[in-house]
């Protein structure tokens, strides 16, 4: 990814209507379903303001971060989150036993369906012994996984798309294409700086992290990688998603930001609540005066139009520009590129 900050605008088709698909897309028979993640939130990176209506200058990618260390064998000791590896299968006492695949999930060696696959194949043994699907182990149990299993799982690959208008992020649904349709040879972007080639097998099993839905754009990640998917959308992941949303207040299209009441954007940070829970803290300030910037860690359906109707906005342009560390930059709409080796969420 280039040191320079690349541009990304927010903009509308003529009248506000969808784009149709673009020609060159392929149509599998659907999209895969998504695995669990979780982790932890990096500091929004950096950026300067953007100049001009609707445009804004994306921030840099934080500095790369050395890979994540994964030795063969786990290790016996809690895990570092704390304490939360040590439960039992309902969230006992710490010392209490749980099944293998979780506890293998916990100490982020895989998901907890590729642990399924490994220890059906084999690749599996606690304290010496090969292990049987469904083993209930405890925290001091020692695990160690077969290379064969590393060596599959370093195949896996992570892209990211720049969704266009008139797809859905996951299955098909009502006739609208899902955006794994758009990952083919012809729509991989020229200038990703990988040296990985496509081939078909890197759609297996390829899903989405997170909801962009058939009217937003931006930046969308897909994985066949448990660990990355569990990282972006599992229950605790707390990692931040950035937005540029531009919006209406009433009949009011143009300088909404003099309009709109202070006491309303203070909710829009924190005290609004959906679908009878109370929305986590967010970040949102005005990027121009039709536009507002928001930094969720969360990512509940249709999110941001909600709140903003809660107040009395009507989002007339969505796109997300970053997620953790990796920003959407100069990626062009319905292209996409791998996940660079020294890129973390």
């Amino acid at each position: 990814m280039s040191d320079s900050a690349p541009r990304n605008r927010l903009s509308l088709p003529p009248g506000g209507r969808r784009a149709g698909p673009p020609a060159a897309a392929s149509r599998p028979a659907s999209a895969p379903n998504s695995a669990a993640a979780q982790g932890s939130a990096p500091s929004r990176p950096g950026g300067p303001r953007p100049a001009g209506r609707f445009t804004l200058r994306a921030p840099e990618a934080g500095a790369p971060v050395p890979p994540v260390r994964r030795a063969d064998t786990a290790p016996q000791a809690p895990h570092p989150r704390g304490g939360s590896a040590a439960r039992g299968p309902e969230g006992g006492a710490p010392g209490a036993t749980s099944r293998l695949n979780k506890r293998m999930a916990e100490l982020g060696l895989c998901s907890r369906r590729e642990a399924d696959d490994w220890i059906a194949s084999g690749w599996v043994r606690v304290n010496g012994q090969v292990a049987a699907m469904g083993l209930q182990v405890a925290p001091t149990d020692r695990i160690e996984v077969d290379p064969a299993a590393r060596g599959q799982q370093e195949r896996q690959v992570t892209i990211l798309l720049h969704k266009p208008m008139g797809y859905v992020s996951g299955q098909a649904e009502d006739g609208h294409t899902p955006a794994v349709a758009l990952i083919n040879p012809r729509t991989h972007w020229r200038e990703d700086p990988s040296r990985q080639r496509f081939s078909p097998p890197q759609l297996r099993g390829l899903a989405p992290c997170g909801r962009l839905d058939i009217d937003s754009v931006g930046l969308l990640v897909l994985t066949q990688d448990g660990r990355v998917a569990r990282h972006l959308i599992g229950e605790d992941s707390e990692v931040e998603k950035e937005y540029l949303v531009r919006v209406h207040y009433g009949d009011v299209a143009t300088g909404v930001q003099s309009v709109f009441p202070a006491e309303q954007l203070a909710r829009l940070c924190h005290g609004l609540s959906l679908d009878g829970q109370p929305l986590k803290p967010a970040k949102v300030d005005w990027q121009n005066p039709e536009q507002l910037r928001f930094v969720l860690q969360e990512g509940k359906k249709r999110q941001i139009r909600r709140m903003c109707e809660l107040v009395g906005l009507k989002v007339v342009g969505l796109k997300r520009i970053r997620i953790g560390r990796v920003v959407l930059g100069n990626l062009p709409a319905g292209q996409w590129r791998y996940l660079g080796p020294n890129e973390r969420f």
